[in-house]
Order: structure tokens, then C-alpha cells, then sequence
């Protein structure tokens, strides 16, 4: 019984020497695929920050003229500034919206000329001695036209506003009313041809 105790004992012996030496070669496998996986990394990053410009057209005053018991012969002028205060080169055309409630149609009677610079106005005539419900230089439309006024960021332009009231306005204009509405359209001028 010893021999078979003890070949027993060898034969466990045995079993657990392979055992380890299975477990010892399975870590050293294991390790080498590790170690054979390493590398050696680094990364960098770079930003990139981006901001729009503005185009921002402003008018002063606002209230340009405000004119009760105009008779036959009367005139008058008034200073208009244009403005950009966007961040961007700026083009810009007016149109004008008169209005007709009462149906006289002072709104064709009245005349308008507008200048460059401060009144009396010693810049070329925009809009020329004509009819104020018809007043308007350059065109709104998209894209560089014939007229159009530009401002480079941050500049001021003055607009010399000159009415009157012919001599020969008849009878049919007594106690006539219009209100005026100047209208200023910018665009960009950068990649707008």
C-alpha cells in the first residue's frame, strides 16, 4: 500500500508540476503579448474660433422735417447722417413712401433735392429738384447699382435734404398732408459685387 500511496503522491506531484508549469507559460505568454502591445502615444489639439461682422445702418435725426402752413413758395433744407456702425464696409440705397390719406396729392407737389454733405449741400445732387413722392438714389436690389452710396465701418456720411413748395402750387393744395417716409437699405459690400 505504501508504493501505491506513494505513486499516487508522484502522480499528483506530476500533475501539479505540469500544472504550474501550464500556468507559468500561459503568464509568460500572456506578458510577452502585453509588453510586445505597448507603445508609446502623445496627442495635441488646436482650436479654431470664428465671429461674424455686422452691417448696421442708422439715420439722425429721425424726424427729419416737420413742416405746418406751408404756403406757395416756401422751402427749407435739413442735414441727414448716415452711419455705419457695423464692422463691415456697407453700400446703401433710399427709397421714399409718401403718403396721399386726403387725396390732394401734396405728396407730387412738394419737391425734393438731395446732396452730399451738410446743408446747403456742396456735393453732387443724388436726387435732383423733383417730385418728393419719387425721391430715391441707388437701388435696394442685392449686388452693386448705379447710385448706390458706400460707408466703410465706422464712418459718418452727411445728406443735405432741400424741399419746396412751388410758386405755382394752386388753391387745390390748401390744406393738403403728406408724411415722407425716407427708406435706408444696406447690404455688405465684401464678396457682393
Amino acid at each position: 500500500m505504501d508504493q501505491t500511496i506513494s505513486a499516487r503522491i508522484q502522480r499528483r506531484r506530476k500533475r501539479r508540476g505540469i500544472l504550474a508549469l501550464l500556468a507559468a507559460l500561459s503568464t509568460l505568454s500572456l506578458g510577452a503579448g502585453a509588453f510586445s502591445l505597448a507603445l508609446f502615444t502623445d496627442s495635441a489639439n488646436a482650436t479654431g474660433a470664428f465671429t461674424t461682422g455686422t452691417i448696421d445702418i442708422a439715420v439722425s435725426p429721425t424726424a427729419l422735417f416737420t413742416v405746418a402752413a406751408a404756403f406757395p413758395g416756401d422751402s427749407g433744407s435739413a442735414t441727414l447722417t448716415v452711419s455705419n456702425s457695423g464692422t463691415g464696409a456697407l453700400r446703401y440705397a433710399m427709397t421714399t413712401a409718401a403718403t396721399n390719406a386726403d387725396g390732394k396729392g401734396l405728396r407730387d407737389q412738394l419737391e425734393l433735392t438731395i446732396t452730399a454733405g451738410t446743408c446747403p449741400g456742396a456735393g453732387p445732387a443724388l436726387y435732383g429738384a423733383a417730385a418728393l413722392s419719387g425721391a430715391a438714389f441707388g437701388d435696394p436690389t442685392q449686388g452693386s447699382q448705379a447710385g448706390d452710396r458706400t460707408l466703410a465701418a465706422g464712418v459718418t456720411e452727411d445728406l443735405c435734404f432741400l424741399w419746396s413748395l412751388p410758386s405755382a402750387t394752386g388753391n387745390a393744395y390748401q390744406n393738403a398732408t403728406t408724411t415722407a417716409t425716407f427708406t435706408f437699405d444696406a447690404e455688405q459690400t465684401a464678396n457682393n459685387p
